[in-house]
């Protein structure tokens, strides 16, 4: 799919990505890249970027990569399991994520998320997501 073609489909219909402002910027073949605002929408009540927005934007990023290497008609795929490791703390600006394959495999994928900040290149936060690939119903139906 074209970058066009992603965001359009990621944007089709209300959901969180929406609501917190994330942004997918780059669809490559080794890696997707989103961004996300640090404002009052993904503040904790200190000011600072709320770890559960960092991990928002990292299981979005996981998921829509992970989802572009499967036959969507036919597959799905879900999370299964998250981690971050908040590194360092950001006010303002934007946050910028990427994804990368860790495994692609047949039921499961693992993929490796670096959130920086835009203008400093800081590392903010590091996750891990797995990813499992499941059938859609009727998908593998047999047709008499």
């Amino acid at each position: 799919m074209t970058l066009e073609e992603v965001q359009q489909w990621t944007n089709s219909r209300p959901n969180l990505a929406h609501a917190l402002g994330i942004e997918i910027t780059a669809v490559a073949d080794d890696h997707l890249e989103g961004r996300m605002p640090v404002d009052g929408r993904t503040h904790q009540p200190m000011g600072l970027l709320h770890g559960g927005a960092s991990v928002a934007l990292a299981e979005t990023l996981g998921s829509v990569a992970a989802a572009l290497r499967v036959d969507r008609s036919k597959q799905a795929c879900v999370g299964l399991e998250i981690n971050a490791n908040h590194i360092k703390g950001v006010r303002e600006g934007w946050v910028r994520g990427r994804a990368t394959p860790v495994h692609i495999g047949r039921s499961t994928q693992v993929w490796e998320i670096r959130i920086t900040h835009e203008e400093t290149g800081a590392l903010v936060c590091l996750s891990r997501i797995t990813m499992a690939v499941i059938d859609l119903p009727g998908a593998n139906a047999k047709t008499a």
